[in-house]
């Protein structure tokens, strides 16, 4: 029979005839070897195609053993345009963050710190988790730096003077020696030069009325605290110069994604001061930034407040989806809704836009929303596993703003003829005249419309 002649890189044990299989040749195992195999110079190596018929095979002289395959990397050239490429991607990355680092230490080196330099005294108004936080981080700017928490509760007072920690709020976290608590309004606010003010909306006109004498007509005010006065609908920016009858009140309001427990902890945070005052806005971001805390700069009074107040209610809603099990699909709906009628009614009161999408809005709606730390998510998912509030608000040691503030949202929103579905829905879960189910049911239902 004649020997058949293997195609190039190819060894078959068995040929392919489809009426029996005929076994050619079988090679003893040997070492990989790349080179061509050697073959006598008479050797005729003009070969046909394979065929299936025995007798259609060359009657030439058996080669020597091809070679195996060698693997297909190894026998691949590397692709020389792909390599330069990726070299010139890395290039524009790596001068990219250099132009950028060159940028942040050019600026650097021209901010004025003299702010700090000039301040001796701060004092912080409320002893909450927040207030807390901020007076920690303010004390450790400048360990010659004198910080008063005014304090209502004698024994939290006694705690933070004696045992330097808020045992209320932050039990394990031992608070720098130069944070003092007094009850002492007029020694609290003697010569201040900021005031920080960490006291609930709903408790702030009255507690400011209380402590109007001690006030310094000039001292900056920096409120941290979130939300709508119930019955007037007043900010705080509103609230903090009528409280204190003085209309010329210099007033900053800080809000950001900040919750109390990670500033205690020193992790990194960005938030926003604004005000309507460049020249003040630029001098509480001195006081304030450090390396764990990023302070932006803002001229949108309006447009900071309304969201802070905003997202509190949206929280809720959140919550209550969180706790109905309706899922992620729900869940990101829902947020997306409540951002759209946080912007229309902002934009309506005069807010910029960009503002309800940055560090103050965005940034302090997904905070809000999204984390088990939120006390209004947390009054949310309780709402929606069936609890009643009262049983949850009188559980809670803390303010979840809201709750009272909701009511507010949606008069506002009425005043300025603004739509918000969501944000009314949560009133009136709050208002205990809707069921978080029926709430469901009715946003569901609502015409299919153009997306705004």
């Amino acid at each position: 029979m004649a020997a058949m002649v293997e195609p190039p890189f190819s060894n078959p044990i068995f040929s392919s005839n489809s009426h029996h299989l005929q076994l050619v040749q079988k090679s003893p195992p040997h070492r990989l070897n790349f080179l061509p195999p050697r073959v006598p110079s008479n050797t005729n190596l003009t070969t046909t195609a394979c065929s299936c018929s025995a007798e259609n095979v060359s009657s030439g002289p058996l080669l020597p053993p091809t070679p195996l395959h060698p693997p297909e990397f190894l026998s691949q050239k590397p692709n020389l345009s792909s390599d330069r490429t990726t070299k010139d991607r890395r290039k524009v990355v790596r001068l990219a963050w250099e132009k950028l680092v060159r940028w942040s230490r050019s600026w650097r080196s021209k901010v004025k710190t003299d702010v700090l330099e000039r301040t001796n005294k701060v004092v912080v108004l409320g002893s909450g988790s927040f207030g807390t936080a901020m007076a920690a981080h303010v004390a450790d700017r400048k360990p010659q730096l004198e910080v008063n928490m005014l304090v209502r509760d004698p024994q939290v007072c006694w705690s933070i003077n004696e045992k330097h920690c808020n045992f209320k709020y932050f039990p394990e976290h031992k608070l720098p020696e130069n944070v003092i608590a007094t009850t002492d309004a007029k020694a609290a606010l003697l010569n201040a030069d900021f005031c920080l003010h960490a006291v609930p909306v709903q408790f702030s006109s009255s507690y400011l009325e209380g402590i109007a004498m001690y006030v310094d007509p000039g001292l900056p005010f920096i409120s941290l605290s979130k939300g709508l006065e119930l019955n007037t609908l007043r900010t705080m920016s509103q609230i903090i110069p009528q409280a204190l009858r003085n209309p010329r009140q210099p007033y900053i309001v800080l809000s950001g994604p900040s919750f109390a427990l990670e500033l205690m902890n020193k992790l990194p945070t960005a938030m926003v001061v604004a005000s309507k005052d460049k020249k003040l806005a630029n001098t509480a971001q001195q006081l304030l930034a450090s390396r764990n805390l990023r302070i932006n700069r803002s001229s949108d009074v309006t447009g900071v407040e309304i969201a802070g107040a905003l997202k509190n209610v949206l929280a809720i809603a959140a919550g209550i989806v969180e706790g109905m099990n309706l899922g992620n699909n729900s869940m990101a709906a829902l947020v997306a809704q409540g951002c759209s009628e946080i912007r229309w009614l902002a934009t309506k009161m005069g807010a910029k836009s960009t503002t309800i999408t940055g560090l103050s809005g965005t940034g302090d709606i997904m905070l809000t929303c999204f984390v088990n730390l939120s006390r209004n998510r947390t009054v949310g998912v309780r709402l929606g596993s069936g609890e009643n509030l009262d049983d949850i608000l009188g559980s809670m040691n803390q303010v979840a703003e809201g709750v009272s503030t909701a009511g507010a949202v949606i008069a506002l929103a009425q005043k300025y003829n603004v739509k918000m579905p969501v944000l009314t829905a949560v009133a009136r879960i709050i208002d205990n005249e809707l069921t978080p189910q029926k709430a469901v049911l009715e946003l569901m239902s609502l015409p299919q419309v153009e997306e705004v």
